[in-house]
């Protein structure tokens, strides 16, 4: 029998409006993402990749088709299962940080596991552990404001990942950084993914960005337009 994969849309469709104003964000999509694939989720604005991402993070529900997470139905479970679902299994990295200005680092990515009501002792091992996989170990007591975007966005994709999730969806990770810590970012993503198998989902709009992941899905007009392996994928 063949491994269930990580994430399964089967026909997933998301409509807004009716008659006339009808919009089809999604239609009818299909797509497999495995356990230890680095993604890259493109397409201009409107073709439906933010779409697909708010999905698939459990932030919105298809109107039509299923979303299989690990074989689970999603849209058989409730709002408090979907954000159980979200706590637990999902790590994101937005494009603005979301970071506590006036909170350290370690403090920083306490948090959600604060959330999860860990001992003080065992989110504190955790969060240093993830501070140290991004190479800011010694920056755990400083806090954001006294940190380079570069190093805030890395902060977030250890918040991401302290919680030992399935996987990261990362959102236009790169949009608020230069072209050089632009490519340090990435280049640390596609250690995390090479080195320590961590499923990784990313949406870009850029080709540069995107040459880093293992596989790219272009979405066109509520569709996907291609689906591609590549073993070109940058700076290895």
């Amino acid at each position: 029998m063949a491994q269930e994969p990580l994430i399964r849309f089967e026909r997933v469709s998301k409509i807004y409006g009716k008659g006339e104003t009808e919009v089809r964000a999604l239609d009818g999509i299909n797509l497999r993402i495995d356990d230890g694939e680095f993604v890259a989720i493109m397409g201009p604005s409107g073709s439906g990749k933010s779409t697909a991402m708010n999905i698939l993070g459990c932030l919105d529900t298809p109107t039509r088709g299923k979303y299989f997470f690990r074989g689970v139905d999603v849209g058989g479970l409730d709002r408090t299962q979907r954000a159980l679902l979200r706590r637990h299994y999902i790590g994101f990295v937005f494009q603005g940080f979301n970071l506590l200005k006036r909170t350290t680092a370690r403090e920083n990515l306490e948090l959600p596991l604060i959330y999860r009501g860990e001992p003080a002792a065992e989110r504190r091992k955790k969060a240093l552990h993830a501070l140290d996989l991004v190479g800011l170990a010694n920056r755990a007591d400083h806090t954001s404001s006294e940190l380079s975007g570069g190093q805030q966005q890395r902060v977030a994709i250890a918040r991401a990942l302290v919680t030992d999730p399935a996987v990261v969806f990362a959102d236009e990770p790169t949009g608020n950084l230069d072209t050089a810590r632009s490519h340090d970012l990435m280049k640390l993503l596609q250690s995390l993914n090479r080195d320590r198998g961590i499923t990784i989902v990313l949406v870009t709009h850029e080709e540069d960005i995107a040459a880093y992941a293992k596989r790219q899905v272009r979405f066109r007009d509520g569709h996907i337009a291609s689906d591609t392996l590549t073993d070109r994928s940058a700076a290895q």
